[in-house]
């Protein structure tokens, strides 16, 4: 017998089994570690959302399984918020499927699409499910630009032309995970008119649609005409709700995308246990007075780390939504690669933060930080970082990745 599975040995270690240890042991020996590595938001689930959840679960009714594809209320609250942000019509039973968070939606995409071999386009660096899904599933993926910018075009048409077969879908994700990356709707339209026109499906990724710190909310792949004929969108509660524990997503878009999706989950689950569905929809009919405080939180907790990294020494560019900052690591230890950086951060100064590399090979020389800590966290973890940054040596107790 193989000692490796054949699915397993087309994974990498995941990147956070290198920190993590290192964080523990920090732990054990009572460091305050600040961790800026996960993007697991902090602040709670608002008051009236799990209120419906307590009412709703004390019915017993809602305790027997579910429905795969999420109950008709859920649906029917997606598509009216599709409706009402981005004037796109969906309709709730054919266009639109719940999913136990984004990242499972993406996965099971991948599984419903994907034969042996189909080749998919996905940015480098990105969110890890966006590739794996597909490598999981025997696709072969090519990168592609994480920047939405005027060579985006001629990166995808190259590709398309270069890849052998060619291509069955392209990945986008915008406003972006890590980068934070955002796209305008002309940058939509350029995408849509170039893989209708060569018969590629569009899987967008729009988990921080309403994470943005600007007048310009992010749109949808879907407000293109004609966009639905080929591309499905993936959204998630998690951020925008502060739901993250709950696993509530969605897949809406092209009817024979969402079907197939809906199909292979028949077989998976019987989706969110329905209270969770039921608070669901508390939330995404309710005020968006909720929203625009989670909103206005992460902006100012933006606003902080820049400044205070800024004056520690690290300079923090500054991003336009997501709930991430996505920055170069200082000159002085650019040598080290993002993962041993990461580590020294940790064990010198009990910063833990995301390693770029964990996000694609073309992420290597940067680190994602995360807003989930508060204002005086992210303060003492500017003047901790500070403390190594001062003494510009680009040396320290670092763990080989050979160890």
């Amino acid at each position: 017998m193989s000692e490796v599975f054949h699915r397993i040995r087309r994974l990498p270690p995941y990147v956070f089994e290198h920190i993590n240890p290192i964080k523990a042991r920090a732990r054990a020996e009572g460091v305050d570690i600040i961790d800026l590595g996960m993007g697991n938001p902090d602040l709670p689930t608002p008051e009236h959302i799990v209120n419906k959840l307590k009412e709703t679960v004390l019915d017993p009714r809602t305790h027997r399984y579910s429905t795969s594809k999420g109950i008709p209320g859920l649906r029917k609250a997606q598509a009216s918020y599709y409706g009402r942000r981005f004037g796109v019509k969906l309709n709730p039973d054919t266009q639109v499927v719940a999913t136990l968070g984004s990242k499972e939606g993406f996965a099971n995409m991948a599984q419903a699409i994907t034969a042996p071999g189909d080749v998919v386009l996905v940015p480098n660096p990105t969110y890890p499910i966006h590739s794996f899904g597909f490598i999981m599933s025997g696709g072969v993926v090519r990168s592609m630009p994480a920047d939405p910018n005027e060579d985006f075009m001629r990166s995808l048409d190259r590709a398309v032309r270069h890849s052998i077969p060619k291509p069955i879908a392209l990945v986008l994700n915008y406003p972006a995970n890590p980068t934070a990356y955002t796209a305008d709707l002309d940058f939509y339209t350029e995408v849509v008119k170039y893989c209708k026109a060569n018969d590629i499906f569009i899987l967008s990724d729009l988990a921080y649609s309403e994470i943005y710190f600007d007048d310009s909310p992010p749109p949808s792949v879907l407000q293109v005409p004609g966009a639905i004929d080929i591309a499905v969108e993936f959204t998630s509660m998690s951020k925008t709700y502060s739901m993250p524990g709950w696993r509530v997503g969605f897949a809406v878009g092209n009817e024979r995308l969402i079907a197939a999706l809906a199909r292979v989950k028949s077989y998976l689950d019987y989706g969110a246990f329905t209270p969770i569905q039921v608070a669901a929809v508390a939330a995404l009919n309710g005020s968006d007075s909720v929203v625009d405080e989670v909103r206005k939180i992460y902006k100012h907790r933006r606003d902080v780390m820049v400044e205070s990294f800024g004056r520690s020494g690290w300079t923090i560019p500054v991003p336009r939504a997501t709930m991430f900052a996505w920055a170069p690591i200082p000159d002085q230890f650019a040598h080290l690669g993002s993962l041993e950086f990461a580590k020294l951060l940790v064990q010198e100064t009990g910063v833990a933060v995301a390693p770029g590399v964990g996000f694609g090979e073309y992420g290597d020389q940067y680190i994602r930080l995360a807003f989930v800590e508060n204002e005086q966290r992210i303060r003492q973890a500017a003047r901790n970082v500070k403390k190594l940054l001062g003494s510009k040596t680009g040396q320290g107790n670092v763990v080989s990745l050979k160890a």
